[in-house]
C-alpha cells in the first residue's frame, strides 16, 4: 500500500522519473503475496522464497532511501515532499522487514546445518545394522 501511495504521488509531482521504483516494488509485492497465499512457495521448491523476499527488502530499502534523498533535496512540489517523505518511511518499514527476513534466514539456515548431520547419522545407522 504504501509503495502504491509512493507511486501516485510521483505521478502528480514534477519527479515523474522516479515513479518507475515504486510501481515496481508494488507489482513484485503483489507478485509474492499472491504466490504466498496461493502456496506457490510450495509447489516451486526450486527458488527459496524467503531469500527472494530478503533480497527484495534490501533492494527496496536502498532504492527508497535514494530517491527519497533525491525528491525532498532537488524539488520544492508538495507532492515531491510527500513522496520524498513516504519514502523515507518505506525505507524504515523495508528495513523492518529486512531484519526480521534476515533472522528468520539465520534461524533456517541454522536448521538446516545442524539437520544435515543428524540425518547422515541416521542413515549411517541404517546402513550398518543391514550389515550386521
Amino acid at each position: 500500500v504504501l509503495s502504491f501511495i509512493i507511486f501516485i504521488c510521483y505521478i502528480a509531482s514534477l519527479v515523474t522519473s522516479f515513479f518507475m521504483a515504486p510501481l515496481l516494488e508494488f507489482l513484485l509485492a503483489l507478485f509474492l503475496f499472491f504466490a504466498y497465499a496461493s502456496k506457490l512457495n510450495e509447489k516451486f521448491k526450486g527458488l527459496y522464497w524467503p531469500l527472494s523476499d530478503f533480497l527484495r527488502c534490501v533492494t527496496a530499502a536502498i532504492i527508497y532511501f535514494a530517491i527519497s534523498i533525491a525528491a525532498v533535496s532537488r524539488y520544492n512540489d508538495g507532492a515531491s515532499k510527500a513522496a520524498g517523505v513516504f519514502g523515507f518511511v518505506a525505507t524504515i518499514v523495508f528495513a523492518i522487514d529486512f531484519y526480521i527476513t534476515f533472522n528468520d534466514l539465520v534461524a533456517f539456515l541454522k536448521q538446516g546445518s545442524s539437520e544435515s548431520p543428524e540425518e547422515h547419522k541416521s542413515e549411517d545407522e541404517v546402513s550398518d545394522s543391514d550389515s550386521d
